[in-house]
Parts: structure tokens; C-alpha cells; sequence
């Protein structure tokens, strides 16, 4: 098969399915991955809501796992076959960032080589390292488990790596803004990270009913000044000890600021919507500020397959409605219209 189907972005508001050419091996590193399931990300709204510059018909999604088809001549640690987690970072594995941890970062990266994953069908780069194998295959898995494996190709690790950037620790009080995805995926971390205390901060019963589901003790429905009032009542005036921002808006960084405990750290994952921030509130309470783009090979494998394999935690529940490639934008529009959390893509039974 030369065609396969795949979701475009063609301008605000509208995307649609069409049929393209069936990628194929350029690099020796790539595999080419027959995708089973993918979704769309809260950041894929950016574009699609107009608040970020995309070219027409270019290709969309980075989540997905899928089924390894071919493997350039480089890569040796995944062979044809293998059921595998596609991370949107790609990373190489080998340069400074990733040996640091830090393969969200990573050197060896593609110029806009992190999409394309709403698709039958994507060529994978740097697949040697960054692709996470999932032992056997997708048929031994129930759909719970399945979508818990797609979660592990960007919104579980990112909502993590709040946490890990935080410095979450046993017994911490922690505050978790957002409640999408990310969010709620910042509160499955904090309980695996030993929180004793989590503080939600949602506005809608959906969303706060998951949240408690995953973990959170306490949800905080205000924003702004209300919040923080609610927050340091909860906390007997004391702060919270880790924050995770998992917004990016100007209220939610400067509600993260306002929250903590001296000391604390903010773990920031929510894509930053304004260039300037005042920094004068973090020097004052001695606040850290860290987090940025995760590090999703990393965590999976270190820590967060494992955790879904062994039913630990299931944030696969994030999704709450599903379509097939061919209703991409219904896909869309029910996360842009609020009507799911986050929008499951089924590619392949």
C-alpha cells in the first residue's frame, strides 16, 4: 500500500482526513510505525483555535503507539513487529541533553520532525532509543490498558515531569493548576510521588470528580485571588510545598507564584501563552521555578510503564469520548467545545 490516511490542519477551525503517500525510510535511524491509536493534545488547540501561526495542509499530532513495520539500518533496540510508544520528543539517546535526563531537550532533533502522528501510518526518527517497547502485543491488552499507553507518548510524561521538576516528595502538599490532560495527569504523578495533600484547581464537576478519582484530597473551583485566598486557607496560611502549573496562561503562573510555601518549587509544563513574567514574587519567598518541555523516554522508561503495567495508575481515563481518523474534526471540536476531556483516535482494532 503507496496511500495511507491522514489528519491536516487546512486553518482555524478546520482540519481534515485526506490521503497522502505512505512515508518511507530516509534515515538510517528512522522505523516506519503502523500507528493503532493516537489523540489529540490540549496544545493541539493552539493552532486550531487561531492562537498560534500553522501552515495549511500540514500534518498533525504528535501522541500514538503503535506497531514497528521497518527499521532503518542503524537502529538495532527495536525490530519489526514490536509494540511500541512513540514519543513526541525523539530523543537521541547519546547527547548531552538526554544523558542528563533531559531528552525533551534533546540536540539530534528534526526541524518540525515532531508531528504527523493522526496518521495510519509515521516515520519515526532516532527510533534506536527514544521509541519505548511495550512487551508483547496490542491484542494482550484491554482498551483501559491501551489508552493508558497512549498517555505514556506525551500527557502522562508531561504532567510527571511537573512533578518531577518540583521535586515532588512523600508527604508534600501539592498544588496542581489545570484540569485538563496535563492537569490531571500532574495528580496521578503527585500521588505516585508519595503527596500526602492534593489540592485540585477546577471549575468543572467532570473534571474534579477525575481528579479525586486519581488522587486529589482537595479541589479549589476559584481562580485568581479567590483561589489563592481558598489555597492558603487549606494550608493554614502556609503555602502549598510543590506547585505544578500545567496551564501556561498569565493567571495561572502568577496563582502558582501566590501559592507557594517559602521555598517551594514550581514545576511549570504549561506552554508559556505570554513572553514576559515577573520574576520579583519568586525571589521574595525563596520560590524555584523549573520545568519545560518533558522528558518522555526518559520517565517511561524509568518509571511510568512499569506503572501502568502493573495497574498502578491508569491515567488512560483522561479520554472520555473516541473516533476514527475519518471524524478528525468532531475529534477536535468536542475537546475545543469542552465536550471531552481529551479525544481518543482508534486507527486500527
Amino acid at each position: 500500500m503507496d496511500k495511507m490516511k491522514a489528519a491536516e490542519f487546512i486553518k482555524p477551525g478546520e482540519v481534515q482526513t485526506v490521503e497522502v503517500p505512505k512515508p518511507k525510510i530516509e534515515q538510517p535511524g528512522d522505523a516506519i510505525i503502523k500507528i493503532v491509536r493516537a489523540s489529540v493534545c490540549g496544545s493541539d488547540l493552539w493552532w486550531f483555535r487561531g492562537l498560534s501561526d500553522r501552515p495549511a495542509h500540514s500534518r498533525i499530532g504528535h501522541e500514538a503507539i503503535g506497531i514497528v513495520e521497518e527499521v532503518g539500518s542503524d537502529v538495532t533496540d527495536v525490530k519489526p513487529g514490536d509494540f511500541v510508544i512513540a514519543p513526541f520528543t525523539h530523543g537521541c539517546g547519546h547527547c548531552a541533553a538526554c544523558l542528563a535526563g533531559f531528552d525533551g531537550n534533546c540536540f539530534n532533533k528534526e526541524t518540525g520532525g515532531n508531528t504527523g502522528y493522526q496518521a495510519e501510518y509515521l516515520r519515526f526518527y532516532n527510533a534506536n532509543w527514544a521509541l519505548v517497547k511495550i512487551p508483547g502485543n496490542p491484542e494482550d491488552y484491554s482498551d483501559e490498558m491501551l489508552n493508558s499507553f497512549v498517555t505514556l507518548s506525551d500527557v502522562m510524561a508531561t504532567g510527571y515531569h511537573a512533578a518531577a521538576s518540583a521535586e515532588v516528595k512523600p508527604g508534600d502538599t501539592v498544588v496542581v493548576m489545570g484540569d485538563g490532560a496535563v492537569g490531571l495527569s500532574g495528580v496521578i504523578a503527585a500521588k505516585l510521588r508519595g503527596a500526602k495533600r492534593i489540592i485540585a484547581m477546577s471549575r468543572h464537576e467532570d473534571r474534579q470528580k477525575l481528579a479525586k478519582e486519581f488522587g486529589a484530597t482537595d479541589i479549589v473551583p476559584e481562580r485568581g485571588d479567590e483561589a489563592v485566598k481558598h489555597v492558603m486557607e487549606l494550608t493554614d496560611n502556609a503555602g502549598a510545598d510543590a506547585i505544578l502549573e500545567c496551564v501556561g496562561t498569565e493567571q495561572s503562573v502568577d496563582t502558582a507564584t501566590k501559592v507557594a510555601r517559602p521555598g517551594a518549587i514550581i514545576g511549570r509544563v504549561g506552554i508559556p501563552q505570554k513572553a514576559e513574567m515577573n520574576t520579583n514574587q519568586l525571589f521574595f519567598n525563596n520560590t524555584g521555578l523549573r520545568g519545560g518541555i518533558a522528558s518522555v523516554t526518559t520517565y517511561d522508561k524509568k518509571e511510568l510503564l512499569q506503572a501502568v503495567l502493573d495497574g498502578k495508575i491508569n491515567p488512560g481515563k483522561v479520554f472520555t469520548k473516541q473516533f476514527d481518523l475519518d471524524h478528525i474534526q468532531d475529534a477536535y471540536e468536542a475537546m475545543d467545545k469542552r465536550e471531552a476531556i481529551k479525544s481518543l483516535l482508534i486507527m486500527d482494532k
